[in-house]
């Protein structure tokens, strides 16, 4: 079982952001997977980061009021292009006025990451996020308990798996905005969309799917990239992603 912590502490060195921690149980060196750290600028914010990694899930908060959006990636360890993304669309905001609130949580389980694994404890966290007090579950809470309104969950796929080529899932119903924001992607910035008819059937405890079942919009986007690696272009398709996806609540 792992423990939810709620309380937001400002970041000094990172003008008006915010962290708290998801759990205190899922921390990794991110350091050791250097496909990851060779891609991320040492500067005062990421080296935070990294260390608030080593204790645990960090959460991110930036802005106030308006929409209340997450980013979220690294709820498969290995899948390392929307981690690496994540933290830098981290740094061009986080100095920015927004009038929305956006979160960010660049790894979902930094000992996943760490350890460049599918899978954090052997549990597939993508396909957890409804069973109770899993990490992903603590995720789920956290979205609630923030009132967060839309979430944007990123990884990567590889060619021969699923689905094996950049895209946007989505689902009509029961949240049918989780098609409409995945269909203004995909026209956006020409990638191809999933939508599946009713969240929760094809993928059950997936993090998009337990937050459209619960009335969250979500979407979950793939960008092409070897997993356990990061392909040529793959952390700048998932960075134009995101952007896309904040476009479309005007970010």
């Amino acid at each position: 079982m792992y423990n939810i912590i709620m309380d937001f502490e400002k970041v000094e060195c990172a003008g008006n952001l915010e962290m708290g921690y998801i759990s205190n149980l899922s921390g990794g060196y991110i350091s050791r997977n250097t496909h990851v750290f060779s891609q991320i600028e040492l500067n005062d914010l990421n080296k935070f980061i990294l260390e608030k990694s080593v204790f645990g899930t960090p959460i991110f908060k930036l802005g106030h009021g308006g929409n209340r959006i997450l980013i979220l990636s690294g709820i498969h360890g290995n899948e390392l292009p929307s981690q690496i993304a994540n933290i830098r669309l981290l740094n061009e905001l986080a100095d920015k006025k927004l009038n929305n609130t956006l979160f960010f949580i660049p790894f979902a389980a930094p000992k996943a990451t760490m350890e460049n694994k599918r899978f954090f404890n052997t549990l597939d966290l993508n396909r957890a996020a409804h069973i109770d007090n899993s990490l992903s579950n603590l995720i789920i809470q956290k979205i609630e308990e923030l009132g967060i309104c839309f979430v944007g969950d990123f990884h990567s796929t590889a060619f021969n798996s699923n689905p094996g080529f950049e895209s946007i899932f989505s689902t009509k119903s029961p949240t049918a905005e989780s098609f409409l924001i995945a269909n203004y992607i995909s026209r956006d910035i020409d990638c191809r969309i999933i939508a599946l008819d009713s969240a929760g059937e094809s993928y059950n405890g997936a993090v998009e799917d337990v937050c459209n079942v619960k009335g969250i919009p979500a979407i979950t986007g793939e960008v092409l990239s070897p997993f356990a690696s990061v392909g040529v272009g793959s952390v700048e398709r998932s960075l134009i992603q995101m952007k896309s996806f904040l476009s479309y609540f005007g970010i």
